[in-house]
């Protein structure tokens, strides 16, 4: 054989290798995209769950966008129902009524299940909570809400965890409250005095409180230098979020228009602000505080950063801290974006059911003047007091959960309350679902009606795991104990200066974009209250 034949024959193999690697590369391909998921289809199938059927690449994507915006074209009628489920998880709603609650979607080829049964969704957050990871979000949701806690998985979830805990117990949150009740108090003194009335969008108004307390919360004595950059951030957040809403074209997020580069130059600018910060803060560490001093973020995550540099045979069995000045950036933007939206929006749909039912503003008041005055700031002891407030908010986190779903993933094979769940497989758990069933919370589950929580959270409902709008297990929201404190103390502060009603330019309007939100604002008439009279005794 010459050497042309040899050349000849090896091109040949080479060839048939490139037609071999292309031909596998595509049976993958298909496999993925067809195969498997019709094999996961008939699994599933086999065990009593269907749902709507896959279709290639897209799933069922197309019929949930479809649904979303006929339900986001129309606002509640009347406008004083409560009854949102069909409109703000709208899919879920269609789709329970011909499959059942627990029912498979198709997220392009992957596979979710929905779990709306409290005992399972007990299983997925506790008992077997080993079996199950939160799973990856989407990059656009990332940028976001920050590489934190959030979306941390594993040792370093734990890690950060653990870090982050003492900011958050009751007494250090006790000593935000004189820093967040004079922010409350600056922005309602700039309110009109005189006997008009004057409407207010409370959607972006209360936007103003909860930045301040989380500020505070997060860089304690650098308040001034973390203000400037969550400053940024919400000019960054504006960019993205508008992002987000074209998540459906293919790649425009990495285009280079002129949104996206102002994003990406806010986003480097953030973090250079940050890491700058950090840098003062540890030149400054040797700076004793005095002992009522808070617990912030930034000093707890900056202390375990240095804690690796110290010797390791002082704390054997402890492992090494992996709190990276990367690390600590992430956890800032996660804290703010997180804790600022949540309590913004619980504030929002308090205000709101208390401007619909005015009864209940009442009440609240009443106990508010009795327990706090008719001016004085309320103390800790006197927010622990205010039952009435307390059951308002957990009524209104049952029918305006911030978070309306979340989801995790299967790790392995599991079996779940007699289901086998494939490896990779996502679980769907509709919080807003669960909080709207009339099985766990009878035939008035749609009305505005706190008296259910009268004998607290855990008795409200026929089921213990029924009200869980802060999550459950490990992974509940670290933050709700200062959300919780923020609504109150706000609430309150409101309701000793101030009776209101829905403008009449509300429409109710439920819907989620991550979180839930009011889709044409929330405008609501403030009329300030004749301050008490005084007292010649």
């Amino acid at each position: 054989m010459g050497d042309d034949d040899m050349v000849t024959g090896w091109g040949w193999w080479v060839t048939v290798a490139a037609v071999g690697a292309c031909m596998l590369m595509a049976l993958r391909v298909v496999d993925f995209l067809w195969w498997r998921p019709k094999r996961l289809e008939e699994h599933f199938a086999r065990q009593g769950i269907r749902g709507p059927p896959y279709r290639f690449f897209v799933g069922c994507v197309r019929e949930m966008i479809a649904l979303m915006l006929e339900a986001s074209s129309k606002p509640m009628i009347p406008q004083t129902s409560h009854n949102v489920l069909p409109r703000v998880l709208s899919f879920y709603h269609h789709w329970k009524k011909i499959y059942g609650s627990t029912f498979l979607l198709w997220f392009g080829p992957t596979a979710r299940l929905t779990v709306a049964d409290p005992d399972l969704i007990r299983e997925i957050f506790l008992s077997r909570s080993d079996a199950f990871e939160r799973y990856e979000s989407h990059p656009l949701v990332r940028q976001l809400e920050g590489e934190g806690l959030v979306s941390l998985r594993g040792e370093k979830w734990a890690h950060h965890r653990k870090v982050l805990t003492p900011t958050f117990h009751m007494e250090n949150l006790k000593l935000l409250i004189p820093f967040i009740g004079k922010t409350v108090l600056g922005m309602v003194e700039k309110l009109p005095h005189s006997g008009e009335e004057v409407e207010i969008d409370v959607s972006e108004w209360f936007q103003t409180v909860t930045e301040d307390a989380i500020t505070r919360t997060a860089f304690g004595r650098s308040y001034d230098d973390g203000r400037a950059v969550f400053q940024l951030q919400t000019q960054q957040m504006a960019f993205a979020a508008e992002a987000f809403r074209k998540v459906f074209i293919p790649g425009y997020r990495f285009l280079p228009t002129k949104k996206n580069t102002n994003s990406w130059k806010l986003d480097k600018e953030i973090k250079k602000s940050l890491v700058t910060l950090i840098g003062l803060r540890k030149d400054r560490k040797e700076e004793k505080a005095d002992g009522g001093s808070v617990k912030d973020l930034l000093g707890l995550m900056i202390d375990a950063s240095a804690a690796k540099q110290g010797p390791a045979a002082a704390q054997p069995k402890r492992p090494p801290s992996t709190m990276t000045v990367r690390d600590i950036v992430e956890e800032c933007k996660t804290f703010f974006f997180a804790g600022k939206q949540t309590t913004s929006n619980l504030l929002t749909w308090t205000t709101v059911v208390l401007a619909m039912h005015p009864e209940w503003q009442e009440r609240a008041r009443a106990e508010v003047l009795r327990v706090c005055g008719a001016r004085d700031l309320p103390s800790r002891d006197h927010l622990a007091k205010l039952k009435t407030l307390g059951m308002i908010l957990n009524e209104t986190l049952r029918l305006y959960p911030p978070a309306v779903a979340t989801i995790r993933r299967a790790k392995a094979d599991v079996e779940l309350g007699g289901y086998h769940v494939p490896r990779g497989t996502e679980l769907l758990i509709p919080i807003m679902a669960v909080h709207h069933d009339p099985e766990l919370w009878g035939p008035d589950v749609a009305q505005f009606n706190p008296e259910r929580f009268a004998g607290g959270a855990a008795r409200a409902a026929r089921h213990h795991t029924a009200f869980i709008p802060f999550g459950l297990g490990a992974r509940m929201c670290i933050g709700q104990n200062l959300a919780l404190l923020e609504a109150k103390l706000t609430i309150a502060v409101l309701l000793q200066r101030f009776a209101f009603r829905p403008a009449p330019s509300y429409v109710h309007a439920p819907t989620v974009l991550m979180l839930l939100y009011p889709q044409y604002g929330a405008p609501i008439l403030f009329h300030r209250l004749p301050p008490p009279p005084t007292s010649f005794s």
